[in-house]
């Protein structure tokens, strides 16, 4: 099976191996600001000032729009880029930038399907593009109307340089190189305020249960980030799942939940949702906790539902972007796209990667293997966290952000060669320590830049067929 689309296989990565100094690049986008609608009071026009559309087509006098060219270059629909919305984040999350005017930008470009996985071969980039630096690109768009070029020139830059950001991992383009990569569609925040107002979905119960638990020990992430705003998002997330869910059921089979009377708020209340404490507030939890075990038992055809850990697979979105919009797209399009089998039944997806992280090991260190082997841990007892979140466990957060940029550029999926990567770098401590559990719980602090490298290192390591068995093991 052919990875995913915005997960290009070994080949996007052969550029890279082969002169790992002389990759330039990137893809990109457009956007043009859309005004929000006309809000009723003063503190709404505040908090919606942000609101503008990533991936509008912008329109040079009568010339065709990017989105347009790629359409007419590829022969087939492409939807437009992701939107960048207003935000809905608590007042007291530090550092927003949702009140800030965002910067112009032109139309946006989004991943064609990968390759299939074979070992890296070159791949042609845009000479334009490899010369224009990563915000350029995300301002002005691919030259030429290079989009297949374009974007694999970004690709190779997010992993040759990295996207700037600040000591504690802020960037003002970031979120958006993320939504281009995951061809993430647009999502107007109508909508997005449409799931909210629905009430607690059957998952509510225990996203409440997970929330106030997710980073607790990263303060940067607390700053920014109210717990207000992260059951929101879920909360949205797991009626998108619900809904999609209840589509795959024959009609006789399906249950209907109604909205919570508590949750049908204006917008100035929304920032107040989720910790309202009325009466038909706690109704509504507590027929959420009873309606949370309906359609528990699951077959692996059926789409995902909300599973514990994906509040803090969710809390780097939150952190990155500048408003719940846009977060809440990237993340759904995560989910949905790239893992879903991570969400979906007994996630057979996890389980499947944690087989592999044992399996890779295996190839690349047989000594390391043969030996947390003998001491009775498997991926199992000790990767499963890192698995389901794709590293974002392990601080601190500001790495973990580095470490996305490379997965959302080649593939969630390498996140398996990454979990491996980190065994390796602590190859020495793991062989000499009697009982090396305790330095696998937790893992010690992420360094992206050495993991990436390892990682680079593995691929070339391990037989076409185990890295085929990585690329398709989250579907």
């Amino acid at each position: 099976m052919p990875a995913p689309a915005s997960s290009p296989s070994r080949d996007g990565l052969g550029p890279y191996l082969a002169h790992p100094h002389n990759s330039h690049v990137f893809a990109s986008s457009t956007t043009e600001l859309n005004p929000p609608p006309s809000p009723r009071t003063q503190r709404t026009i505040r908090k919606l000032q942000s609101a503008h559309n990533l991936g509008a087509a912008a329109r040079f006098g009568n010339a065709p729009s990017l989105i347009a060219q790629q359409r007419l270059h590829n022969l087939q629909d492409r939807p437009p880029s992701p939107s960048r919305q207003p935000s809905n984040r608590s007042p007291q999350r530090h550092r927003a930038n949702s009140d800030a005017r965002p910067p112009q930008l032109s139309a946006s470009i989004y991943g064609t399907p990968g390759p299939s996985s074979r070992r890296p071969g070159l791949k042609p980039t845009s000479t334009a593009a490899n010369e224009m630096s990563l915000e350029r690109l995300i301002r002005d768009g691919p030259p030429a109307g290079d989009v297949d070029g374009a974007l694999e020139s970004a690709r190779l830059k997010v992993l040759d340089q990295g996207i700037k950001s600040d000591s504690d991992g802020m960037s003002s383009t970031r979120i958006y190189v993320w939504l281009i990569l995951l061809d993430a569609p647009i999502v107007k925040t109508d909508d997005y305020i449409q799931l909210i107002h629905r009430g607690p979905s059957p998952a509510y119960s225990k996203i409440r249960n997970d929330t106030f638990r997710t980073l607790t020990t990263n303060p940067l992430f607390h700053r920014r980030v109210s717990e207000a705003s992260l059951i929101r998002l879920l909360n949205a997330i797991a009626w998108m799942l619900h809904d999609a869910k209840d589509k795959s059921r024959p009609s006789s089979s399906r249950q209907s939940v109604g909205p919570s009377s508590a949750f049908q708020t204006s917008l100035d209340d929304i920032s107040q949702i989720a910790v309202t404490s009325s009466p038909s507030a706690s109704r509504g939890r507590s027929r959420a906790l009873t309606a949370t075990t309906d359609g528990s038992e699951t077959n692996a055809s059926e789409p995902g539902t909300y599973v514990q850990g994906m509040n803090v697979l969710a809390a780097p979105f939150l952190y990155a972007a500048r408003s719940e919009v846009e977060a809440f797209v990237a993340f759904h399009r995560l989910l949905t796209k790239e893992c879903p089998g991570y969400i979906r039944g007994a996630m057979d997806g996890v389980h499947r990667g944690l087989a592999l992280v044992d399996k890779v090991l295996a190839i690349v260190d047989p000594k390391l293997s043969l030996y947390l082997t003998s001491k009775g841990l498997s991926a199992e007892i000790y990767a499963f966290p890192s698995v389901l979140t794709l590293c974002a466990c392990t601080p601190p957060l500001p790495e973990v952000l580095r470490l996305w940029d490379f997965l959302f550029a080649y593939g969630p999926h390498l996140n398996v060669l990454c979990i491996v990567a980190q065994l390796i770098i602590m190859r020495n401590d793991l062989l000499g320590s009697p009982s090396p559990n305790k330095l696998l719980r937790p893992f010690p602090a992420l360094q992206a830049d050495p993991i990436k490298r390892t990682a680079l290192a593995i691929i070339k390591m391990i037989p076409d067929d185990v890295y085929a068995e990585i690329t398709t093991h989250a579907l």
